[in-house]
């Protein structure tokens, strides 16, 4: 059985992978009784999408292949910390559990600022029918490298 550090390093990966596919350094796996149910990664520029980030396209994978809408049971891992649009998505599909990579000033630093969206939704989350964690793995800025050094990215 695979370690949360393993499924995490997984949506990093796909992170990495998609900067070099035209899309933005994000991925996300979920997983459901120790089985990758579905993937994802951020498609915004590239699909004229502004709602598809990797956690939302993973969930609307893994809720496809497991023909439910609901994802009770399940981890959603994502490379890194979720917007609030993500994170209203996992508690919509009753996600039990969300882990993440890299942080929101992570993301900051490499031009992706949350910090307004994060401000309008600041609340103790230790109540919530869901926990979040942040794992930081050492590897968990590579997909921000990776977009830093892709001279065709498109910006947003």
């Amino acid at each position: 059985m695979r370690t949360d550090a393993e499924f995490l390093a997984l949506a990093i990966d796909l992170a990495v992978a998609n900067v070099a596919d035209d899309g933005g350094p994000f991925g996300a796996v979920v997983v459901k009784d120790g089985e990758v149910v579905g993937r994802g990664v951020n498609r915004v520029t590239a699909s004229l999408d502004p709602t598809a980030h990797g956690e939302v396209v993973a969930m609307r994978d893994a809720c496809l292949r497991i023909r439910d809408f609901t994802l009770a049971g399940a981890t959603l891992f994502t490379s890194c910390e979720p917007c609030p649009m993500c994170l209203s998505a996992a508690l919509w599909a009753r996600v039990d559990r969300v882990l993440y990579a890299a942080d929101r000033h992570d993301a900051a630093d490499a031009g992706f600022d949350d910090a307004a969206f994060h401000g309008l939704f600041r609340h103790d989350t230790s109540g919530w029918p869901m926990a979040i964690e942040h794992l930081a793995l050492p590897q968990r800025l590579a997909p921000f490298d990776a977009w830093r050094a892709n001279e065709e990215r498109i910006p947003y």
